[in-house]
Protein backbone atom coordinates (compact mmCIF):
# COMPACT_ATOMS: atom_id res chain seq x y z
CA UNK A 1 0.00 0.00 0.00
CA UNK A 2 1.29 3.40 -0.95
CA UNK A 3 1.87 6.00 1.49
CA UNK A 4 -1.38 8.27 0.32
CA UNK A 5 -3.27 5.06 0.51
CA UNK A 6 -2.29 4.18 3.93
CA UNK A 7 -3.18 7.47 5.16
CA UNK A 8 -6.76 7.59 3.28
CA UNK A 9 -7.58 4.01 4.93
CA UNK A 10 -7.02 5.32 8.21
CA UNK A 11 -8.91 8.23 8.16
CA UNK A 12 -11.58 6.34 6.52
CA UNK A 13 -11.88 3.63 9.38
CA UNK A 14 -11.91 6.52 12.04
CA UNK A 15 -14.65 8.10 9.83
CA UNK A 16 -16.26 4.80 10.21
CA UNK A 17 -15.71 4.08 13.87
CA UNK A 18 -17.16 7.67 14.92
CA UNK A 19 -13.55 8.96 15.80
CA UNK A 20 -14.33 11.39 13.50
CA UNK A 21 -18.21 12.94 13.00
CA UNK A 22 -19.94 13.76 9.98
CA UNK A 23 -19.15 17.68 9.64
CA UNK A 24 -15.81 17.67 11.48
CA UNK A 25 -12.84 19.54 10.00
CA UNK A 26 -9.80 17.23 9.13
CA UNK A 27 -6.58 18.54 10.29
CA UNK A 28 -5.37 20.88 6.90
CA UNK A 29 -3.08 19.77 4.60
CA UNK A 30 -0.01 21.20 6.10
CA UNK A 31 -0.71 20.57 9.38
CA UNK A 32 -0.86 16.40 8.24
CA UNK A 33 1.88 16.66 6.34
CA UNK A 34 3.82 18.39 9.51
CA UNK A 35 2.36 15.66 12.38
CA UNK A 36 2.65 12.90 9.91
CA UNK A 37 5.75 13.74 8.67
CA UNK A 38 4.94 13.07 4.83
CA UNK A 39 5.12 15.47 1.66
CA UNK A 40 1.58 17.72 1.13
CA UNK A 41 1.08 16.00 -2.32
CA UNK A 42 0.79 13.25 -0.52
CA UNK A 43 -1.34 14.07 1.76
CA UNK A 44 -3.49 15.98 -1.16
CA UNK A 45 -3.25 12.80 -2.78
CA UNK A 46 -4.91 10.84 -0.25
CA UNK A 47 -7.61 13.74 0.62
CA UNK A 48 -8.61 13.63 -2.85
CA UNK A 49 -8.68 9.35 -2.96
CA UNK A 50 -11.30 10.30 0.41
CA UNK A 51 -13.13 12.76 -1.55
CA UNK A 52 -13.76 10.41 -4.25
CA UNK A 53 -15.13 7.98 -2.37
CA UNK A 54 -17.40 10.28 -0.73
CA UNK A 55 -15.86 10.04 2.76
CA UNK A 56 -15.19 13.82 2.90
CA UNK A 57 -15.81 16.95 0.60
CA UNK A 58 -13.15 20.10 0.39
CA UNK A 59 -14.88 23.41 1.27
CA UNK A 60 -13.60 26.64 -0.50
CA UNK A 61 -11.54 28.79 1.67
CA UNK A 62 -12.23 26.73 4.73
CA UNK A 63 -10.34 22.84 3.96
CA UNK A 64 -11.84 19.23 4.06
CA UNK A 65 -14.52 18.03 6.09
CA UNK A 66 -16.27 14.58 6.83
CA UNK A 67 -19.14 14.18 4.47
CA UNK A 68 -22.81 13.63 5.74
CA UNK A 69 -23.94 9.61 5.18
CA UNK A 70 -26.80 9.13 3.86
CA UNK A 71 -29.65 8.62 6.71
CA UNK A 72 -30.99 5.01 6.60
CA UNK A 73 -34.49 4.73 8.43
CA UNK A 74 -34.71 2.81 11.49
CA UNK A 75 -37.23 0.61 10.23
CA UNK A 76 -34.63 -0.89 7.22
CA UNK A 77 -31.70 -1.07 9.48
CA UNK A 78 -30.01 -4.88 10.04
CA UNK A 79 -30.65 -6.48 12.99
CA UNK A 80 -27.66 -6.31 15.19
CA UNK A 81 -25.02 -8.95 14.61
CA UNK A 82 -23.69 -10.12 18.22
CA UNK A 83 -27.35 -12.26 18.38
CA UNK A 84 -27.20 -15.59 17.81
CA UNK A 85 -29.97 -17.41 17.43
CA UNK A 86 -29.78 -20.61 19.59
CA UNK A 87 -30.62 -22.92 22.14
CA UNK A 88 -27.90 -21.98 24.56
CA UNK A 89 -28.08 -17.91 25.03
CA UNK A 90 -25.60 -16.14 26.84
CA UNK A 91 -27.66 -13.45 29.28
CA UNK A 92 -25.40 -10.70 29.36
CA UNK A 93 -24.45 -10.25 25.84
CA UNK A 94 -28.51 -10.71 24.97
CA UNK A 95 -29.08 -7.62 27.38
CA UNK A 96 -26.17 -5.47 26.18
CA UNK A 97 -27.56 -6.46 22.73
CA UNK A 98 -30.38 -4.93 23.45
CA UNK A 99 -29.33 -2.00 24.85
CA UNK A 100 -26.82 -0.83 22.21
CA UNK A 101 -29.94 -1.41 19.44
CA UNK A 102 -32.15 0.51 21.42
CA UNK A 103 -29.81 3.18 21.33
CA UNK A 104 -28.14 3.22 18.05
CA UNK A 105 -30.50 2.26 15.81
CA UNK A 106 -33.23 4.46 17.15
CA UNK A 107 -35.78 1.13 17.87
CA UNK A 108 -39.10 1.39 19.77
CA UNK A 109 -38.02 1.06 23.56
CA UNK A 110 -40.49 -2.00 24.14
CA UNK A 111 -37.49 -3.78 25.35
CA UNK A 112 -35.75 -1.34 27.62
CA UNK A 113 -34.86 -1.94 30.94
CA UNK A 114 -35.12 1.51 31.78
CA UNK A 115 -38.21 4.37 32.48
CA UNK A 116 -38.63 6.95 30.22
CA UNK A 117 -36.00 9.85 31.61
CA UNK A 118 -38.11 13.01 30.19
CA UNK A 119 -40.67 11.53 33.73
CA UNK A 120 -37.61 12.55 35.92
CA UNK A 121 -37.54 16.14 37.28
CA UNK A 122 -33.58 16.07 35.94
CA UNK A 123 -33.29 19.74 35.54
CA UNK A 124 -34.30 20.33 38.91
CA UNK A 125 -31.55 18.00 40.41
CA UNK A 126 -29.33 19.74 38.24
CA UNK A 127 -29.82 23.23 39.67
CA UNK A 128 -28.97 21.97 42.92
CA UNK A 129 -25.98 20.19 41.98
CA UNK A 130 -24.35 23.31 40.10
CA UNK A 131 -25.33 25.63 43.36
CA UNK A 132 -23.34 22.84 45.56
CA UNK A 133 -20.58 22.84 43.04
CA UNK A 134 -20.44 26.63 43.08
CA UNK A 135 -20.75 27.03 46.81
CA UNK A 136 -18.68 24.99 48.28
CA UNK A 137 -15.73 22.04 47.72
CA UNK A 138 -16.41 18.52 47.78
CA UNK A 139 -13.50 16.27 49.16
CA UNK A 140 -12.89 12.65 48.58
CA UNK A 141 -12.81 12.38 52.45
CA UNK A 142 -16.60 13.16 51.67
CA UNK A 143 -16.91 10.29 49.80
CA UNK A 144 -15.94 7.89 51.94
CA UNK A 145 -18.56 4.83 52.97
CA UNK A 146 -20.99 4.56 54.08
CA UNK A 147 -21.82 7.74 52.22
CA UNK A 148 -22.79 11.11 53.14
CA UNK A 149 -24.84 11.92 56.18
CA UNK A 150 -27.44 14.44 54.52
CA UNK A 151 -28.44 11.71 52.03
CA UNK A 152 -28.40 9.06 54.59
CA UNK A 153 -30.52 10.88 57.25
CA UNK A 154 -33.10 12.17 53.95
CA UNK A 155 -33.28 8.03 53.44
CA UNK A 156 -33.71 6.74 57.24
CA UNK A 157 -36.42 9.61 56.96
CA UNK A 158 -38.47 8.17 53.93
CA UNK A 159 -38.13 4.89 55.99
CA UNK A 160 -39.78 6.21 58.78
CA UNK A 161 -43.23 7.88 56.69
CA UNK A 162 -43.33 4.55 55.31
CA UNK A 163 -43.70 3.33 58.76
CA UNK A 164 -40.61 1.06 58.40
CA UNK A 165 -38.21 1.64 61.20
CA UNK A 166 -34.24 1.48 60.09
CA UNK A 167 -30.84 2.55 61.52
CA UNK A 168 -29.32 4.85 59.89
CA UNK A 169 -25.96 3.13 60.64
CA UNK A 170 -26.72 0.61 58.69
CA UNK A 171 -27.40 2.09 55.11
CA UNK A 172 -24.07 2.04 53.27
CA UNK A 173 -24.93 4.66 50.13
CA UNK A 174 -23.69 2.35 46.61
CA UNK A 175 -23.38 3.12 42.82
CA UNK A 176 -27.37 2.10 41.87
CA UNK A 177 -28.55 -0.83 43.51
CA UNK A 178 -27.02 -3.29 41.13
CA UNK A 179 -23.80 -2.06 42.99
CA UNK A 180 -25.64 -3.06 46.04
CA UNK A 181 -26.59 -6.49 45.17
CA UNK A 182 -22.75 -7.40 43.79
CA UNK A 183 -21.82 -6.26 47.50
CA UNK A 184 -24.52 -8.29 49.25
CA UNK A 185 -24.17 -10.58 47.77
CA UNK A 186 -20.41 -10.91 47.79
CA UNK A 187 -20.90 -10.33 51.50
CA UNK A 188 -22.62 -13.69 52.19
CA UNK A 189 -21.78 -16.11 49.36
CA UNK A 190 -18.38 -17.60 47.99
CA UNK A 191 -17.74 -18.87 44.55
CA UNK A 192 -19.40 -22.22 43.99
CA UNK A 193 -22.03 -21.23 46.75
CA UNK A 194 -25.77 -22.10 45.33
CA UNK A 195 -27.70 -18.86 45.28
CA UNK A 196 -31.91 -19.59 45.07
CA UNK A 197 -33.98 -17.22 43.02
CA UNK A 198 -37.48 -16.88 41.49
CA UNK A 199 -38.31 -17.99 38.14
CA UNK A 200 -38.63 -16.06 36.06
CA UNK A 201 -35.50 -13.59 37.77
CA UNK A 202 -34.49 -10.07 36.92
CA UNK A 203 -31.19 -10.82 35.23
CA UNK A 204 -29.58 -8.48 37.12
CA UNK A 205 -29.46 -11.16 39.82
CA UNK A 206 -27.98 -13.27 37.46
CA UNK A 207 -25.69 -11.56 36.37
CA UNK A 208 -24.20 -10.89 40.11
CA UNK A 209 -24.04 -14.66 40.40
CA UNK A 210 -22.37 -15.71 37.39
CA UNK A 211 -20.04 -13.04 37.82
CA UNK A 212 -19.31 -14.55 41.57
CA UNK A 213 -19.15 -17.96 39.82
CA UNK A 214 -22.37 -19.09 41.76
CA UNK A 215 -24.82 -21.46 40.33
CA UNK A 216 -28.64 -19.88 40.32
CA UNK A 217 -31.37 -22.31 41.89
CA UNK A 218 -35.12 -21.47 40.16
CA UNK A 219 -37.73 -21.53 42.51
CA UNK A 220 -41.15 -22.26 40.82
CA UNK A 221 -42.57 -18.65 41.69
CA UNK A 222 -46.24 -17.11 40.88
CA UNK A 223 -47.30 -14.19 38.50
CA UNK A 224 -49.62 -12.99 41.58
CA UNK A 225 -48.14 -14.05 44.79
CA UNK A 226 -44.71 -14.46 43.98
CA UNK A 227 -42.07 -17.34 44.87
CA UNK A 228 -43.16 -20.22 46.50
CA UNK A 229 -42.55 -20.49 49.76
CA UNK A 230 -43.47 -24.26 50.11
CA UNK A 231 -41.33 -25.29 47.03
CA UNK A 232 -38.53 -23.29 49.04
CA UNK A 233 -38.88 -24.94 52.05
CA UNK A 234 -38.77 -28.48 50.11
CA UNK A 235 -35.41 -27.05 48.43
CA UNK A 236 -33.65 -25.75 51.76
CA UNK A 237 -34.60 -29.29 53.52
CA UNK A 238 -32.35 -31.62 50.75
CA UNK A 239 -29.64 -29.29 49.57
CA UNK A 240 -27.52 -26.15 50.60
CA UNK A 241 -28.48 -23.16 49.54
CA UNK A 242 -26.13 -19.99 50.60
CA UNK A 243 -28.92 -17.10 50.10
CA UNK A 244 -32.11 -16.36 48.93
CA UNK A 245 -32.46 -13.29 45.80
CA UNK A 246 -35.87 -11.73 45.41
CA UNK A 247 -37.62 -9.05 44.70
CA UNK A 248 -41.23 -9.31 46.59
CA UNK A 249 -42.68 -5.54 45.54
CA UNK A 250 -43.25 -5.35 41.99
CA UNK A 251 -40.48 -7.83 40.28
CA UNK A 252 -39.51 -7.41 36.91
CA UNK A 253 -40.63 -9.00 34.93
CA UNK A 254 -43.63 -10.12 36.65
CA UNK A 255 -44.59 -7.17 38.43
CA UNK A 256 -46.53 -8.87 41.30
CA UNK A 257 -46.91 -7.52 45.01
CA UNK A 258 -46.06 -9.99 47.22
CA UNK A 259 -48.82 -10.58 49.80
CA UNK A 260 -47.81 -9.38 53.61
CA UNK A 261 -48.19 -13.01 55.07
CA UNK A 262 -46.37 -14.27 52.49
CA UNK A 263 -43.35 -12.12 53.12
CA UNK A 264 -43.01 -12.78 56.55
CA UNK A 265 -43.57 -16.38 55.86
CA UNK A 266 -40.76 -16.67 53.40
CA UNK A 267 -38.76 -14.01 56.27
CA UNK A 268 -38.98 -17.05 59.15
CA UNK A 269 -38.31 -19.32 56.99
CA UNK A 270 -34.99 -18.03 56.29
CA UNK A 271 -34.63 -17.10 59.91
CA UNK A 272 -35.30 -21.08 61.00
CA UNK A 273 -32.72 -22.05 58.53
CA UNK A 274 -30.00 -19.06 59.34
CA UNK A 275 -30.00 -17.97 55.35
CA UNK A 276 -29.85 -14.15 54.38
CA UNK A 277 -32.08 -13.25 51.86
CA UNK A 278 -30.71 -10.11 49.30
CA UNK A 279 -34.05 -8.33 48.43
CA UNK A 280 -34.31 -5.83 45.61
CA UNK A 281 -36.51 -3.40 45.92
CA UNK A 282 -36.02 -0.41 43.57
CA UNK A 283 -39.77 -0.34 42.36
CA UNK A 284 -40.90 0.14 46.06
CA UNK A 285 -42.43 3.80 45.39
CA UNK A 286 -43.57 2.90 41.88
CA UNK A 287 -47.05 1.24 43.28
CA UNK A 288 -50.60 1.97 42.01
CA UNK A 289 -52.07 0.90 45.18
CA UNK A 290 -52.74 3.41 48.18
CA UNK A 291 -50.09 2.66 50.49
CA UNK A 292 -46.53 2.03 50.45
CA UNK A 293 -45.72 -1.42 50.53
CA UNK A 294 -43.85 -2.96 52.57
CA UNK A 295 -40.11 -4.72 51.95
CA UNK A 296 -38.91 -8.08 53.67
CA UNK A 297 -36.49 -5.77 55.94
CA UNK A 298 -40.07 -5.03 57.83
CA UNK A 299 -40.09 -8.38 59.36
CA UNK A 300 -36.25 -9.23 59.80
CA UNK A 301 -35.13 -9.52 63.13
CA UNK A 302 -32.50 -11.00 63.21
CA UNK A 303 -30.02 -8.91 60.64
CA UNK A 304 -30.93 -11.42 57.81
CA UNK A 305 -32.67 -9.43 55.19
CA UNK A 306 -30.00 -7.10 52.94
CA UNK A 307 -32.08 -4.82 51.56
CA UNK A 308 -31.00 -3.09 48.23
CA UNK A 309 -33.07 0.08 46.68
CA UNK A 310 -32.01 3.15 44.60
CA UNK A 311 -33.36 6.24 42.99
CA UNK A 312 -32.52 5.59 39.41
CA UNK A 313 -36.41 3.85 38.93
CA UNK A 314 -38.07 6.99 40.90
CA UNK A 315 -36.12 10.01 40.40
CA UNK A 316 -33.17 10.16 38.06
CA UNK A 317 -31.07 7.57 36.51
CA UNK A 318 -28.07 10.09 35.51
CA UNK A 319 -26.39 9.93 38.90
CA UNK A 320 -27.12 6.49 40.26
CA UNK A 321 -27.56 6.69 44.00
CA UNK A 322 -28.63 3.49 45.49
CA UNK A 323 -28.10 2.03 48.53
CA UNK A 324 -28.09 -0.92 51.06
CA UNK A 325 -29.51 -2.00 54.39
CA UNK A 326 -27.46 -4.84 55.03
CA UNK A 327 -28.52 -5.49 58.80
CA UNK A 328 -25.63 -8.17 60.33
CA UNK A 329 -23.24 -7.75 57.35
CA UNK A 330 -23.41 -4.28 57.36
CA UNK A 331 -19.70 -3.34 58.23
CA UNK A 332 -18.58 -6.47 55.74
CA UNK A 333 -20.52 -4.85 52.73
CA UNK A 334 -19.20 -1.05 53.78
CA UNK A 335 -16.07 -2.72 53.41
CA UNK A 336 -16.01 -4.54 50.20
CA UNK A 337 -17.73 -1.17 49.11
CA UNK A 338 -13.83 0.63 49.79
CA UNK A 339 -11.97 -2.13 48.73
CA UNK A 340 -14.50 -2.60 45.15
CA UNK A 341 -14.98 1.12 44.33
CA UNK A 342 -14.01 3.23 47.28
CA UNK A 343 -16.53 5.25 47.57
CA UNK A 344 -19.53 7.09 45.56
CA UNK A 345 -19.41 10.61 44.57
CA UNK A 346 -20.27 13.30 46.80
CA UNK A 347 -22.09 15.50 44.42
CA UNK A 348 -25.02 13.32 43.07
CA UNK A 349 -25.38 12.41 47.29
CA UNK A 350 -25.79 16.36 48.06
CA UNK A 351 -27.70 17.17 45.32
CA UNK A 352 -30.53 14.44 45.45
CA UNK A 353 -30.74 15.18 49.39
CA UNK A 354 -31.24 18.53 48.76
CA UNK A 355 -33.87 17.71 46.38
CA UNK A 356 -35.14 15.51 48.78
CA UNK A 357 -35.42 17.68 51.34
CA UNK A 358 -36.96 20.95 49.72
CA UNK A 359 -38.40 19.90 46.57
CA UNK A 360 -41.40 17.98 45.53
CA UNK A 361 -40.89 14.43 45.69
CA UNK A 362 -43.95 12.85 46.53
CA UNK A 363 -45.82 15.33 44.01
CA UNK A 364 -43.52 13.90 41.41
CA UNK A 365 -44.16 10.31 42.66
CA UNK A 366 -47.61 10.61 42.01
CA UNK A 367 -47.90 11.99 39.08
CA UNK A 368 -45.49 9.01 37.81
CA UNK A 369 -47.47 6.05 39.67
CA UNK A 370 -50.77 7.75 37.86
CA UNK A 371 -49.22 7.69 34.13
CA UNK A 372 -47.45 4.47 35.01
CA UNK A 373 -50.80 2.68 36.34
CA UNK A 374 -52.73 4.24 33.29
CA UNK A 375 -50.52 2.80 30.66
CA UNK A 376 -49.98 -0.67 32.01
CA UNK A 377 -53.96 -0.96 31.46
CA UNK A 378 -53.76 0.26 27.70
CA UNK A 379 -50.64 -1.71 27.02
CA UNK A 380 -52.24 -5.03 28.39
CA UNK A 381 -55.58 -4.16 26.41
CA UNK A 382 -53.42 -3.97 23.41
CA UNK A 383 -51.47 -6.86 23.80
CA UNK A 384 -54.79 -9.33 23.89
CA UNK A 385 -56.72 -7.05 21.06
CA UNK A 386 -53.54 -7.56 18.90
CA UNK A 387 -51.80 -10.94 19.52
CA UNK A 388 -53.47 -14.14 19.15
CA UNK A 389 -55.75 -16.30 21.12
CA UNK A 390 -54.39 -17.39 24.10
CA UNK A 391 -51.93 -14.78 24.74
CA UNK A 392 -51.46 -14.46 28.41
CA UNK A 393 -50.52 -11.02 30.26
CA UNK A 394 -49.42 -10.20 33.80
CA UNK A 395 -50.97 -8.04 36.04
CA UNK A 396 -48.43 -5.46 37.27
CA UNK A 397 -49.44 -3.71 40.68
CA UNK A 398 -46.84 -1.69 39.84
CA UNK A 399 -43.19 -0.52 38.09
CA UNK A 400 -43.62 -0.35 34.58
CA UNK A 401 -43.00 -3.46 32.79
CA UNK A 402 -45.62 -6.32 31.54
CA UNK A 403 -44.86 -9.80 30.71
CA UNK A 404 -46.44 -11.94 28.07
CA UNK A 405 -46.08 -15.25 27.35
CA UNK A 406 -46.85 -15.94 23.41
CA UNK A 407 -49.15 -18.18 22.14
CA UNK A 408 -48.22 -21.18 19.66
CA UNK A 409 -44.90 -21.92 21.67
CA UNK A 410 -43.24 -19.00 19.66
CA UNK A 411 -39.54 -18.79 20.03
CA UNK A 412 -39.26 -15.31 21.92
CA UNK A 413 -35.66 -15.05 20.54
CA UNK A 414 -37.27 -15.39 16.60
CA UNK A 415 -39.61 -12.81 17.87
CA UNK A 416 -36.95 -10.55 18.96
CA UNK A 417 -34.68 -11.04 15.83
CA UNK A 418 -38.44 -10.23 13.46
CA UNK A 419 -39.02 -7.18 15.63
CA UNK A 420 -35.75 -5.80 15.09
CA UNK A 421 -36.41 -5.99 11.25
CA UNK A 422 -39.38 -3.45 11.40
CA UNK A 423 -37.30 -0.62 14.45
CA UNK A 424 -39.02 -2.44 17.47
CA UNK A 425 -37.40 -4.05 20.15
CA UNK A 426 -38.67 -6.69 23.12
CA UNK A 427 -37.22 -8.31 26.13
CA UNK A 428 -36.97 -11.93 25.41
CA UNK A 429 -37.84 -14.61 28.13
CA UNK A 430 -34.25 -15.82 27.62
CA UNK A 431 -32.88 -12.90 29.68
CA UNK A 432 -34.83 -13.84 32.83
CA UNK A 433 -33.85 -17.77 33.62
CA UNK A 434 -30.47 -19.22 33.91
CA UNK A 435 -31.63 -22.83 32.21
CA UNK A 436 -33.44 -21.81 29.06
CA UNK A 437 -36.57 -21.44 30.93
CA UNK A 438 -39.40 -18.73 29.59
CA UNK A 439 -38.64 -18.49 25.87
CA UNK A 440 -42.26 -18.26 24.69
CA UNK A 441 -42.17 -15.14 26.55
CA UNK A 442 -41.06 -11.51 26.10
CA UNK A 443 -41.40 -7.96 28.50
CA UNK A 444 -42.49 -4.93 27.33
CA UNK A 445 -41.74 -1.41 28.98
CA UNK A 446 -44.96 1.08 29.28
CA UNK A 447 -42.85 3.62 31.15
CA UNK A 448 -43.15 6.06 27.87
CA UNK A 449 -45.96 7.96 26.82
CA UNK A 450 -48.53 6.39 24.52
CA UNK A 451 -48.32 7.19 21.11
CA UNK A 452 -49.89 6.45 17.39
CA UNK A 453 -46.36 4.70 16.94
CA UNK A 454 -46.37 2.75 20.03
CA UNK A 455 -49.80 1.11 19.22
CA UNK A 456 -48.74 0.26 15.68
CA UNK A 457 -45.36 -1.31 17.05
CA UNK A 458 -47.79 -3.78 19.16
CA UNK A 459 -50.01 -4.08 16.31
CA UNK A 460 -47.25 -5.05 14.51
CA UNK A 461 -45.30 -7.36 17.12
CA UNK A 462 -48.73 -9.09 16.98
CA UNK A 463 -48.99 -9.51 13.50
CA UNK A 464 -45.48 -11.31 13.72
CA UNK A 465 -46.27 -13.70 16.38
CA UNK A 466 -48.99 -14.63 14.53
CA UNK A 467 -46.96 -15.57 11.13
CA UNK A 468 -43.88 -17.40 13.43
CA UNK A 469 -46.79 -19.36 15.16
Amino acid sequence: MKLYESLAAEVEGQVARGVLLEGERLPSVRQASQRRKLSISTVLRAYSLLESRGVIESRPQSGFFVRARPRVSPRAAEPAPALTLSSEVDVSRLVLSTLRTIRTQGAAPLGSPYPDPAAFPAARISRYANAIARSRPVSVLDDLPPGNPQLIRQIARRYMEHGVAVDPAEIIVTVGATEAINLCLQAVARPGDTIAVESPTFYAMLHAIERMGMRALEVPTNRRTGIDVDALRTILASQRVAAVMVMPNFQNPLGFLMPDGRKRELVALLAEHGIPAIENCVYDELYYGDSHPCPLKTWDTRGLVLHCASFSKSLTSNYRIGWALAGRYAAQVEKLKFLNTLSTPSLPQLAIADYLQHDGFDRHLRQVRKGYAQRARMMAAAVLRFFPAGTRVSEPQGGYVLWVELAGGVDAMRLYARALEHGITVGPGHMFSARGSWTHCIRLNYSYPWTQATEDALRTLGRLVAELA
